[in-house]
């Protein structure tokens, strides 16, 4: 893995912010990139040092890594874990909360028919 130097200013945060903060910092900085895996694991961690928006960002990442690998047995583990952070996220009553929420159940249910295909034609 490379290691590559950032400074607090690529954060788009202040110096002196919390490490919280700094958490949701870097995922923001490398869902921008791309690197889902990494956002999630950096708004896990702002999510588990309570900031409040970090647990929507969380389970939003998380949905879209579900979505990569709906295929994969661990796109489930993913989906629940999603709507973990997203149902007991500190905002989940405003719009854009409720919208994420929805998105997430929405992909449980296609999830859910993919099941009962394979079953059907493995039956």
């Amino acid at each position: 893995m490379s290691v590559r130097p950032w400074s607090p200013e690529d954060l788009g945060r202040p110096t002196d912010g919390t490490w919280a903060d700094m958490a949701f910092g870097l995922g923001e900085m490398y869902e921008r990139e791309g690197d889902l895996e990494a956002a999630a694991d950096w708004y896990r961690r702002a999510a588990e040092s309570d900031r409040a928006d970090a647990a929507l960002r969380l389970g939003a990442v998380l949905g879209r890594l579900a979505d990569a690998r709906r295929a994969d047995e661990s796109a489930e583990e993913l989906l629940a874990e999603a709507t973990r952070w997203l149902s007991e996220a500190q905002d989940a009553t405003t719009p854009d909360a409720i919208e994420l929420i929805t998105d997430m159940l929405n992909r449980h249910q296609r999830q859910a028919a993919r099941r009962g295909l394979e079953h059907a034609a493995s039956a």
